[in-house]
């Protein structure tokens, strides 16, 4: 019996929709199903392209769905974001992120897709002011931290994984 990758369809078993990814049912090293996985992102690539995802935030989607191909489900998996720098502009309600953009951000259904699947989405407070963005123009799903150093310290020290994307 030959695996072949090649022909392999990429699947969103969690984020459906983003972070596609391949399912590699032969592969020896997984995620372990039966630990606890608390990761806080420090997330701060946005994308070249106002019309494009933010990849940082896609990247999540995609370390959330190869867990879950792995086994690992929702009850066991516990994601944090720290959104700065350039990742800032995905976290703008469409009014703002047109204002600035001249598009709708695109970013909005897949903030609405991590946030259904229980990750907790925080903005630097210190990017949005230095940037000049109001408070009010962040979406709904999004919380409004200190900063992202406070965010990232504070999780850190009650035992999260530190990923940067």
């Amino acid at each position: 019996f030959a695996f072949s990758l090649s022909a392999q369809e990429r699947v969103a078993p969690v984020i459906k929709g983003f972070g596609a990814i391949y399912d590699i049912p032969t592969a020896t090293v997984k995620p372990d199903p039966t630990q606890v996985y608390k990761i806080i992102v420090d997330v701060f690539t946005g994308a070249e392209d106002p019309s494009d995802l933010s990849f940082g935030l896609n990247n999540v989607a995609r370390m959330i769905n190869l867990h879950a191909v792995g086994g690992v489900t929702a009850g066991k998996i516990d994601v944090v974001l720290a959104m700065h720098g350039n990742a800032t502009f995905a976290t703008l309600n469409d009014e703002a992120y047109q204002k600035k953009f001249g598009v709708d951000n695109p970013n909005t259904p897949l903030v609405k897709a991590l946030k259904d699947a229980g990750v907790k989405l925080v903005v630097c407070g210190q990017s949005l002011l230095a940037r000049g963005i109001l408070l009010e123009a962040v979406l709904s799903e999004i919380e409004i931290g200190t900063s992202m150093l406070t965010t990232v310290s504070t999780y850190q020290l009650k035992g999260y994984a530190v990923f940067r994307f």
